[in-house]
């Protein structure tokens, strides 16, 4: 009778632990009560789960993984990777809440686009030879701008850092995520406040990305070419850009970008 009362207990508990780890606090912004007892608590293997939660593509999952990959950091700080993946979990965490459009997307913006600076820069001080660090912390000041404004972020003297970062990620690896530097370096030229902007070199590195196997990859590629090609406002382009976001509209999943793009072709 006892082993039997023992294993009902049993029972209970791991169902208890089971649904305290996935129950998630009212809101857009889902956080979990309590770290579920499936993550091993293995290094490797934590960094294992954490870059799957990654892959879920989600903004739970990215805030999840960021927490996992924080607590390596903690307990690992000469470790390049989990310092660049801290960075980048900060990014996607950022950047999810944006699209989603939650209610304070602004302040995760901020926070987690800061928090991301910091990581990235760790990362680079651990293996300045690798393009992840440099990458991760220009994306993450735009995350940072994105919260606070392009206007503050450049107060802060973030513009030149965000160039150097992006350049120096070009030069050791344009191919890392996809082609991210790259487009980056388009996107940074094409939206930087005048008078810093330059239309003709953001051009020529979204023609350049437009030339990669990563074009078709991702629809930012299309819809950051279609805009800047509408702003040159000639018919030959204005259908170019045309034929670039019809392509665009048939890839979105996200509400988001359908709505970018039906923007867009609005103004053609």
């Amino acid at each position: 009778m006892k082993r039997r009362i023992a294993e009902v207990l049993t029972l209970a508990l791991s169902i208890i632990f089971f649904f305290s780890s996935t129950i998630l606090a009212e809101g857009d912004i889902h956080t979990a009560l309590t770290e579920s007892p499936k993550i091993p608590t293995n290094p490797p293997d934590r960094m294992a789960v954490a870059d799957a939660l990654m892959e879920e593509k989600g903004l739970e999952g990215y805030k999840k993984a960021f927490e996992i990959y924080r607590s390596l950091a903690a307990r690992h700080p000469q470790c390049f990777e989990v310092h660049w993946k801290c960075a980048k979990a900060c990014r996607k965490y950022g950047y999810k809440a944006q699209r989603l459009g939650i209610d304070n997307w602004k302040d995760i913006c901020a926070e987690y686009g800061k928090k991301g600076m910091g990581y990235a820069e760790t990362a680079i001080r651990l293996n300045p030879e690798k393009p992840h660090g440099y990458l991760f912390y220009a994306v993450n000041v735009g995350t940072y701008a994105d919260g606070v404004s392009i206007i503050t972020a450049l107060r802060e003297g973030l513009k030149d850092k965000t160039l150097n970062n992006l350049q120096k990620a070009y030069e050791i690896d344009k191919t890392l995520e996809k082609g991210g530097p790259i487009l980056c370096l388009g996107r940074f030229w094409h939206k930087v406040p005048w008078p810093y902007r330059d239309r003709d070199k953001a051009l020529a590195y979204y023609r350049e990305y437009q030339r990669s196997p990563f074009f078709g990859k991702r629809i930012e590629g299309h819809v950051f070419l279609a805009e800047l090609l509408i702003e040159k406002k000639d018919r030959r382009h204005k259908n170019e850009a045309k034929e670039l976001l019809e392509t665009a509209l048939n890839q979105a999943e996200e509400s988001y970008w359908r709505k970018q793009v039906r923007e867009l072709l609005d103004e053609i």
